[in-house]
């Protein structure tokens, strides 16, 4: 039992002896090292940094927005990657050097909207509301090219020159020749020979009996929104779509793919800016009140393209979409589809 006791003491001192120095060693350490993170880019070491979930946040940051005008984003092929070690308390941590050289890695991408004239790229603006302005201005002048203007999303390596809204009309106006006595102007709104025509398409009829005829192809939502007015009866006449709310600019995407039968600007008969495509066997999708068409007649698009913008263009008290689905011209309620 002696024996038993003085084991077990001895055995107590070693272990108050390990905890001791243990203690004495972690103190030390604390002393002279503190926890840090060692950074490095594809095997190169960069420096030090205290916190890495503040500095990759920061670099997220960089590469979602950039740090420039007109930056959409950056492209870093390689990222930091961080291990934990104990650096000496005398060693500062470089959080904005390991930044900078993470920046010089990186491609940054410029935002522009570009004006196109008959699909080819002439100018770029700022901003969406800069496009929408010049394309605008050069309608209400009448430019000779103003059912070929259109406005594109482009993102560059390079930045480009920016110009104004006005600077756009300047450069891109064309004035219409007067044509002489008693000879025709010609028809249609494109300037290519031999292009389809553009004149407006109306619903022939309405279907009012609340029957859905089938039409044999999915329909996409246009734009997301509230409807703001129903199909059917409305002052005294037949609405012929439906309206849906959304602020001016909106994109208005093609409900299915087909081929662009109307392309017009102006007030026609109320629908101001106005497109129609025709989708095959009869069927048809109208998009009305626009403030900007991207689209030409005889153009083909895909279901989901941006075909057009949110506007309040034509007999129109505030800016929304009026659909309209037609069925051998007969135009039918879009919510028996959509929305």
């Amino acid at each position: 039992m002696r024996k038993l006791f003085i084991h077990i003491r001895t055995w107590v001192k070693v272990i108050s002896l390990i905890i001791i120095a243990s203690i004495v060693m972690v103190a030390g350490i604390t002393l002279i090292y503190k926890p840090t993170y060692s950074v490095s880019v594809n095997g190169e070491f960069i420096g030090y940094t205290k916190d890495k979930s503040k500095l990759q946040s920061k670099i997220n940051d960089y590469i979602d927005n950039g740090d420039g005008e007109n930056i959409a984003f950056v492209q870093v092929d390689n990222l930091p990657e961080y291990s934990m070690c104990l650096l000496k308390k005398d060693i500062e941590t470089n959080d904005d050097e390991i930044f900078n050289k993470v920046k010089q890695s990186g491609t940054a991408y410029y935002k522009y909207y570009v004006i196109l004239d008959d699909e080819e790229e002439k100018l770029y603006v700022a901003t969406f509301e800069e496009a929408e302005k010049a394309v605008q201005g050069l309608k209400d002048k009448n430019s000779k090219n103003k059912d070929e203007v259109s406005i594109g999303e482009k993102f560059f390596a390079e930045p480009k020159d920016i110009v104004s809204s006005e600077e756009v009309i300047s450069k891109l106006y064309e004035k219409v020749e007067e044509q002489p006595v008693g000879t025709s102007s010609g028809s249609g709104t494109n300037r290519s020979a031999g292009a389809p025509s553009s004149s407006v398409k109306y619903a022939s009829g309405s279907n009012t009996s609340g029957k859905k005829v089938a039409i044999g192809i999915n329909l996409i939502r246009p734009i997301s929104g509230t409807v703001t007015s129903r199909f059917g009866g409305r002052w005294g006449s037949t609405h012929k779509g439906i309206d849906i709310g959304a602020s001016k600019g909106t994109p208005i995407k093609a409900a299915a793919s087909g081929t662009v039968v109307s392309s017009n600007t102006g007030y026609n008969g109320g629908y101001g800016n106005y497109i129609v495509i025709s989708h095959g066997n009869g069927i048809e999708t109208a998009y009305g009140h626009c403030s900007a068409l991207y689209v030409k007649a005889g153009q083909k698009v895909s279901q989901g393209d941006v075909i057009a913008a949110v506007g309040n263009t034509g007999r129109s008290y505030g800016n929304h979409l009026h659909l309209e689905i037609r069925v051998n011209g007969v135009a039918q309620n879009p919510q028996n589809y959509l929305y």
